[in-house]
């Protein structure tokens, strides 16, 4: 498979690969146990929207009839470890196979994008390319999901991601582009990780510029590809990450220092809401 900038492949368990880059090259894996991933639900959606069937690839038939005089090292992962065979002959010798168990791959401009227009944020299920589902209905293992470009016309609403926390764990990668959510300091194939109950949001000049803009329709993310790896399980950083790496960005909380308050527990109709309460 050739896999292109802006694309992603899924290897199945069990498959023998190599990877082989053209150039100085950055990627994200994402590695999920005991399941497969799949097209979520598309629910009240209907047929068509988000990632359709017909966008995913698979590589036609070939083989490799061939030895090496140096011979191949097979790497497997076995119980959290890594073992290592020699062998002299290509392990890409099978001449055909039965069945779907294919490794596949996808284009992420393709994603119908689907979104809010009238007012309020859509959950951000909306944004999910593949989802590896747990035995909790609603709760997955992994979902991987994505922030294409898109038009944001929703009235009456702060339109960038909103302030949360949740059960779910998120690594949030940056493919292309700037960030909507946060435009300086997260530059692509850098990271961050919000653990499962921490707070998180955009910093504060995403929340100035969007709490003053004119919400007129406009385009979001022109340019940019950001995702997240979403699960209902911890994640922890290597020591590689955080120590020798030396790219941990210690500051990165202070994004966040120069928010405001802006409640008025004295007001039960705040300015601009319909009448709506605040909780």
């Amino acid at each position: 498979m050739l896999v292109q900038p802006n694309e992603i492949c899924v290897i199945q368990r069990g498959m023998r690969f190599s990877i082989d880059v053209f150039e100085e090259t950055r990627g994200y894996i994402l590695e999920v146990y005991g399941v497969h991933f799949e097209l979520p639900d598309l629910g009240p959606i209907g047929a068509n929207g988000l990632a359709n069937p017909r966008d995913f690839l698979i590589p036609v038939a070939w083989y490799e009839d061939r030895q090496v005089p140096g011979g191949y090292t097979v790497i497997n992962k076995y119980q959290g470890k890594l073992f290592a065979a020699k062998q002299d002959v290509s392990p890409f010798n099978v001449v055909a196979w039965h069945g779907n168990y294919t490794p596949y791959k996808y284009n992420l401009e393709n994603f119908m994008v689907i979104n809010s227009v009238a007012f309020d944020h859509a959950d951000p299920s909306i944004f999910t390319v593949l989802t590896a589902k747990s035995v909790r209905p609603g709760v997955a293992i992994a979902d991987f999901v994505i922030f294409p470009p898109r038009w944001g016309v929703a009235d009456k609403t702060f339109r960038p991601p909103y302030y949360h926390r949740n059960c779910m764990s998120e690594f949030m990668g940056l493919i292309k582009g700037h960030y909507e959510a946060k435009q300086g300091g997260f530059l692509p194939g850098g990271g961050s990780l919000h653990s499962s109950m921490t707070p998180h949001g955009p910093d504060a000049d995403c929340f100035e510029k969007a709490s003053k803009a004119k919400l007129a329709p406009e385009r979001i993310a022109d340019g940019t590809m950001a995702f997240m790896f979403e699960s209902s399980l911890s994640m922890a950083v290597t020591k590689w990450g955080l120590k020798t790496s030396n790219c941990l960005d210690e500051n990165y909380y202070k994004c966040w220092e120069p928010l405001k308050s802006h409640f008025t527990p004295n007001s039960r109709k705040p300015a601009g809401l319909n009448g709506a309460l605040l909780p």
